[in-house]
């Protein structure tokens, strides 16, 4: 975000520009499932969800506790319960890891909720390391 400010010294006007960045770049769970080639099993009509960050945990009652709106919720966990819980904590999305699918159940509560549940090959370690180079503007 950039603002630009004019003021004056001595008579003079002085532009001045204020460059603000956040801790953690703005995304889009579309702009994510196109950026690492995610499946999107369920809740495809609501990728608009903004991301604030990721987090990665496959104990539910570690995620229900701990994670906050807008994070990406990366598990091997694939049961109805994780749209329940991520529903509830307003996470932006469930992204399941190592090709694991989720049951039907899951996927019908997804739609029902409008949380995203996405899919990809890679492992938990390889994941998390891109949702951090992506959120973060890591090359």
């Amino acid at each position: 975000m950039v603002f630009h400010h004019a003021i004056q010294i001595d008579g003079e006007r002085n532009d001045l520009t204020q460059i603000v960045t956040k801790e953690e770049d703005e995304m889009k769970v579309s702009e994510l499932v196109k950026e690492l080639n995610l499946v999107v099993f369920s809740g495809g009509e609501d990728l608009n969800r903004e991301i604030t960050g990721g987090y990665v945990s496959d104990l539910l009652n570690d995620v229900l506790e701990n994670a906050s709106k807008g994070k990406v919720w990366v598990t091997l966990q694939t049961q109805q319960n994780i749209v329940d819980i991520a529903s509830r904590k307003e996470l932006a999305c469930v992204l399941l890891v190592s090709s694991l699918q989720p049951e039907q159940k899951t996927i019908d509560n997804s739609n029902a909720e409008g949380i995203p549940v996405l899919g990809t090959s890679m492992s938990t370690f390889e994941i998390a390391g891109l949702l951090y180079q992506k959120l973060k503007g890591v090359q």
